[in-house]
């Protein structure tokens, strides 16, 4: 359905977005060049009044978002997204931009459900708002209301319940929205330069497992504000996992021009390994708001490459020599599909038991990075961290490439079968691994 603009009572702002041809529809061609040139504030109004009964205007933004990654026009994407997702999570409570103040939001949300664990996060990130001046007191009835949920779910053993009903009206309009970003702009750089790119693609060759640990991965400026915005942004949306996980995700405000930075440096850092062959895929961060058991989340990704480091500082975690990574030295079998080899526990534990490979276990180190192949089963270790708000666990996750692009794979092949060598930049184990299944 194509919207009938309330733009219109402005004809020299609805002239410059409709043409003749097009008549009452919404221009797409020249949205897009305000985007590339960055000019946001001048599309929003026109892009919220093409939103309001239709949601394809976003689908579009989306697709060419995709598309940009897939070139590596990563700035192009992440202004895509960010529009989608100022219109999809922002809230009419605190809008995020000027553009939207006294428009309803959000238009055509992501259904939303509540679990104890995230209200109390939020409630604690509110209040952490507060004592930094971003939020005042009118977020108190607000911190009241979640608290107050979060007792009656734990009361009634309820995990995870629809926004609906009576719990809409009590916080439906603030609830897993985006009442804060924190703008974290481009810095002069955003990699240590105490490591060599050069180095790590040799090491990454070279280790038994292929996988690399860097240390000092990003500078100091960079880590304090990644960590910054990770703490005062209000982004953390995904709360469908277990034991207080939540995650944050590009397409959904994870977004900043700081984190497309970092994905771009990366990608240069890496010209063999990365370069123009893997774009990024998919970016995202989890957070541990509670402890967690190792071996419940192993699983491999559908991407060729995985960038993770963590941000949270050293301090917070109660055991030195876990709340890192393991790694398994298997790949998932080519012919599983992404449900199979992300999430069925069951089906991944019978396999790496059947294949009695000793995982390596990667301790925590605030600014610690680690590049390894997707395809490898990979678990956060156990997760001891002080409770405090500041002191969750936090990791930055950059997906590279796909899986079924991945030059290393040898297409058709079956467990039994020969493979052919490694490819020069990918470690000879994997080759190995792959021929003793």
């Amino acid at each position: 359905m194509v919207l009938s603009w309330l733009a219109m009572r402005s004809q020299g702002a609805y002239a410059e977005i409709a043409s003749p041809v097009q008549n009452r529809r919404f221009d797409r061609a020249l949205a897009e060049q305000w985007i590339r040139n960055g000019e946001l504030s001048r599309l929003r109004p026109l892009l919220y009044e093409a939103a309001v009964d239709a949601v394809s205007e976003l689908e579009w933004l989306q697709r060419v978002a995709s598309a940009a990654m897939r070139r590596g026009e990563l700035a192009l994407a992440s202004r895509c997204l960010q529009l989608v997702a100022e219109i999809r999570w922002g809230t009419a409570i605190r809008p995020q931009t000027a553009e939207f103040v006294g428009r309803p939001l959000p238009l055509h949300p992501e259904p939303r459900f509540l679990t104890a664990s995230k209200l109390v996060h939020d409630a604690a990130q509110f209040r952490y708002l507060q004592s930094l001046g971003v939020l005042g007191a009118e977020f108190d009835p607000v911190i009241g209301e979640y608290e107050a949920i979060s007792r009656e779910l734990k009361a009634g053993h309820a995990w995870r319940v629809p926004l609906d009903g009576p719990l809409y009206e009590r916080v439906g309009a603030v609830f897993n929205l985006m009442a804060n970003t924190r703008e974290t702009p481009r810095l002069q750089r955003a990699l240590s330069l105490t490591w060599d790119g050069a180095a790590i693609e040799a090491a990454y060759d070279a280790a038994p497992l292929g996988v690399v640990v860097i240390d000092n991965f990003l500078t100091a400026d960079a880590l304090r504000e990644v960590r910054a915005y990770c703490l005062e942004s209000t982004v953390w949306t995904g709360n469908r996992y277990a034991h207080g996980r939540l995650g944050a995700f590009f397409h959904d405000g994870f977004n900043c021009p700081l984190l497309i930075q970092i994905a771009e440096e990366v990608r240069g850092a890496f010209p063999n390994l990365l370069g123009n062959r893997y774009p990024l895929r998919q970016l995202w961060a989890f957070k541990n708001t509670e402890c967690l058991p190792a071996d419940v989340t192993t699983h491999a990704d559908f991407a060729a490459v995985n960038v993770n480091f963590w941000i949270t500082p050293d301090d917070a975690n109660l055991e030195p020599d876990r709340g890192g990574l393991v790694v398994h030295g298997v790949e998932a079998p080519l012919g599983w599909g992404f449900d199979t080899y992300n999430s069925r526990s069951d089906v991944i534990r019978a396999f790496l038991r059947a294949t009695r490979t000793e995982p390596l276990r990667i301790p925590y180190r605030q600014n610690r990075a680690i590049i390894f192949n997707s395809d490898l089963f990979h678990a956060t270790d156990k997760v001891t961290f002080r409770p405090e708000y500041e002191n969750h666990r936090i990791n930055v996750t950059m997906l590279f490439g796909d899986r079924q692009n991945d030059h290393a794979h040898h297409v058709g092949a079956t467990a039994g079968q020969g493979l052919p060598a490694s490819r020069s930049w990918r470690s000879k184990s994997f080759s190995l691994a792959r021929r003793m299944r």
